[in-house]
């Protein structure tokens, strides 16, 4: 209510503290005063929370600074935003945060912190000595400075929109409210589909032979990497290596599109009325989104393996190769190996976060000292690693399934079954037989993260897209 006593006396404070922060009194208060300001008052970035502060959420014009009246609107919306959190961690609703508290917050995000963590996090903001934030200590320390306890381990540690090895089964990322609101989150999926449709491209050669080995090598013809690159040219020129890539890049932007759009509604429904998804739930929802996605856009990836394999002159282009395989082979062609590429989710989707959150979890132990940003070559690490180790679980399924995607368009191969497959693999060639192609894989994993970051960062730079 307007005429409200407390009303009132937020007005008189927030006059209060535009006074001290309008230095040069002119009426408005600029980035340079914020920051002075921020520095004055302690606590946290100064840069990074008066650039926040200065955001254009309101429809001010950031570079002109904030007059007393857009300065109260910013105020008003972010003491209602920080009221809704404080109620969220004060899960016995006592109105005070204390310590156990803190901790199941972040265990609630996926992250493990101590009690002596807990209670550097709460001493910072605990200005009566009682152990416990109220909320007038609550407001008071994040009114101006950055929620960076807890938003920032959110923001700073996101993986894969920026990685691109080939494979889209990891969980979608997620986005804050603010992103959400200012439309940085399509921005940032434009930037990861354009970073994934470069990276590869540019690993293309690999992935095809990693392909071509899947289906072709065995004990007997021992092919190896240098001897299906040396095939592949004498059968179709150096311009072969690229067969099946424009496919493989077409596919990015409808899939990531699915999953995001079913990873909100999967996540909307888990989540019910909390503020976040434990990990557990995440892998749930994630696993569930991609299933979701790679269920209407299998076709492609059938199409995208015959595209990758196809002899020189066999098809004129997709539109041809999808004409002949309906036209011989039924509908269902397009879903030949569905089963073990949705399985292959569970493990990849599974073991990448879980290496993931545990990596993560290590670094913010022993290194988050003043700052929860890992730098650049940490979060690429982690982030390769995890991605890789998914990759080792699911990559037999994987196999199977590029196989039997295959086998129909392969002159006299026998048509296995998911089980029939695995079984005549084993038999034949033992477990060794379920990793074919496994090592150009892992040579395209460091230039593809390599391609996908620096494209990412640049098209980041190129939309507009703000980093905190």
């Amino acid at each position: 209510m307007r005429g409200a006593p407390g009303d009132a006396e937020r007005r008189q404070r927030w006059g209060r503290l535009f006074e001290e922060l309008d230095r040069n009194k002119d009426g408005r208060v600029d980035v340079n005063e914020l920051r002075q300001g921020l520095a004055r008052l302690g606590g946290g970035d100064s840069d990074r929370g008066a650039q926040q502060g200065l955001s254009p959420e309101g429809g001010a014009d950031p570079g002109g600074g904030l007059d007393l009246e857009e300065f109260t609107q910013y105020l008003q919306e972010r003491e209602q935003r920080l009221l809704l959190l404080f109620h969220s961690l004060d899960r016995n609703q006592d109105g005070h945060i204390d310590v156990s508290e803190i901790q199941q917050s972040f265990r609630a995000l996926g992250i493990s912190i101590s009690v002596e963590q807990a209670e550097k996090i709460l001493h910072s903001m605990d200005r009566d000595g009682t152990m416990t934030i109220d909320w007038q200590e609550w407001r008071d320390h994040f009114l101006l400075h950055s929620l960076e306890n807890m938003e920032d381990v959110l923001y700073f540690w996101k993986h894969s929109t920026v990685l691109d090895i080939g494979e889209c089964l990891t969980v979608p990322d997620e986005f804050s409210e603010q992103e959400k609101l200012t439309g940085m989150w399509w921005k940032q999926l434009v930037a990861g589909a354009v970073a994934g449709a470069v990276s590869r491209t540019g690993t293309a050669p690999l992935d095809r032979l990693k392909v071509f080995m899947q289906v072709h090598a065995s004990k007997t013809n021992r092919l190896n990497i240098l001897g299906g690159l040396r095939n592949m040219i004498q059968e179709g020129g150096v311009r072969s290596l690229w067969r099946g890539n424009g496919i493989n890049v077409l596919k990015i932007a409808p899939e990531s599109a699915i999953k995001f759009m079913a990873y909100e509604q999967i996540k909307r429904a888990i989540r019910g009325q909390q503020e976040t998804l434990h990990v557990q739930e995440r892998f749930v929802a994630g696993s569930l989104a991609g299933a979701t996605a790679q269920t209407i856009i299998y076709p492609m990836e059938v199409l995208k393996t015959r595209l990758t394999l196809r002899r020189t002159g066999q098809y004129k282009g997709l539109l041809d190769c999808a004409w002949r395989i309906m036209e011989r082979e039924g509908p269902r062609a397009f879903y030949h190996g569905y089963l073990p590429n949705v399985l292959g989710i569970i493990p990849y989707a599974g073991i990448d976060l879980a290496v993931y959150e545990t990596l993560k979890n290590q670094w913010l132990q022993q290194y988050s000292h003043d700052s929860a940003d890992p730098g650049i070559l940490v979060l690429l690490a982690c982030g390769t690693i995890s991605s890789t180790c998914g990759q080792i679980a699911s990559y037999p399924l994987a196999l199977v399934r590029t196989r039997m995607q295959a086998q129909a368009s392969i002159e006299g191969a026998p048509q296995f079954s998911m089980l029939g497959l695995l079984r005549h693999i084993l038999s034949q060639e033992g477990i060794p037989g379920l990793y074919r192609g496994i090592a150009p894989n892992f040579m395209k994993v460091i230039p593809a993260v390599s391609i996908s970051y620096v494209v990412y960062e640049n098209m980041k730079q190129a939309l507009g897209v703000t980093s905190r």
